[in-house]
């Protein structure tokens, strides 16, 4: 799957509102509290970010799980037609407001675009299509019209057709695990085979998925969050998401859809130790 550059986070575009709009309470992923609509304290004034390349060892790993899957430059760019917060101030408030709704949007439309490139999801393909095209459409709206926009609503639409998909997808393997919603934190599933598992919305919190097997598992919402990840099997696995890869712990050796980027914090694989002599 090619990405579109619009579902790509271009935060040179963007007037930095992942860093304003939305709060943070401080814990393992940020030094701070932080409210919505308040800067971040390293906000710089050309909106970037003056920690980004220390973010972690500043205590803000948070920040580099973050995706906006391109809202970010929507929302600056086109939504408020390059005006930024600090010089017209009269839009702030609107801009901080729209800006979580177009970043659902979009991440429905990462969703849509990799479902119309599933062949065993060909005969919805024209719904896909029109899904597609109707949350594009809504994505471009005006910000009076994104903010009385009923989001869960146009959600449930578009998963409903997510999940026909993913069973279209998934029908011909067999031994098929359905772990969708399990609360799987911290479970040891090194090796597993969970090839086409449904594990959408699972919980995988701190899981050991060393050398699992994902390949076609759905894991649509699964949380990610320091799942163990080294040298497991992602490949066509279905509707995996780069802020879940951020979140999670991997390797050299784990494997990724083209589209997928092998997030720069992942550490290399384990090597065995020489026997001392």
């Amino acid at each position: 799957m090619t990405l579109p550059d619009s579902l790509k986070a271009d935060c040179e575009s963007c007037f930095g509102l992942c860093c304003v709009a939305l709060p943070f309470s401080a814990s393992a992923d940020f030094a701070i509290d932080k409210d919505a609509g308040k800067p971040c304290p390293n906000l710089d004034q050309d909106f970037r970010c003056g920690i980004h390349r220390d973010l972690r060892k500043r205590g803000f790993p948070g920040c580099t799980v973050y995706d906006c899957f391109g809202a970010g430059q929507k929302v600056s760019q086109v939504t408020f037609s390059g005006r930024d917060w600090r010089q017209a101030p009269e839009t702030a408030t609107q801009m901080f407001a729209v800006f979580p709704v177009v970043r659902q949007l979009h991440e429905l439309l990462w969703y849509l675009t990799e479902a119309l490139t599933l062949d065993p999801a060909r005969e919805l393909h024209d719904e896909l299509r029109a899904a597609l095209d109707e949350t594009g459409r809504l994505s471009r709206g005006d910000a009076d019209d994104l903010l009385v926009l009923d989001v869960p609503a146009h959600r449930q639409a578009v998963n409903t057709l997510l999940l026909r998909t993913s069973e279209l997808v998934r029908a011909g393997t067999p031994r098929r695990k359905n772990r969708r919603g399990a609360d799987l934190i911290g479970a040891k599933l090194k090796g597993a085979d969970l090839r086409a598992a449904d594990l959408r919305g699972a919980y995988l919190i701190g899981a050991d998925l060393r050398g699992a097997d994902l390949r076609l598992a759905d894991l649509i919402g699964a949380d990610l969050r320091g799942t163990e990840l080294g040298g497991a099997d992602l490949t066509g696995s279905i509707f995996l998401t780069q802020p879940q890869l951020n979140a999670a712990k991997g390797d050299a050796a784990t494997k990724l859809s083209p589209a997928l980027t092998r997030p720069a914090h992942w550490s290399a694989p384990d090597r065995p130790r020489r026997a001392s002599r």
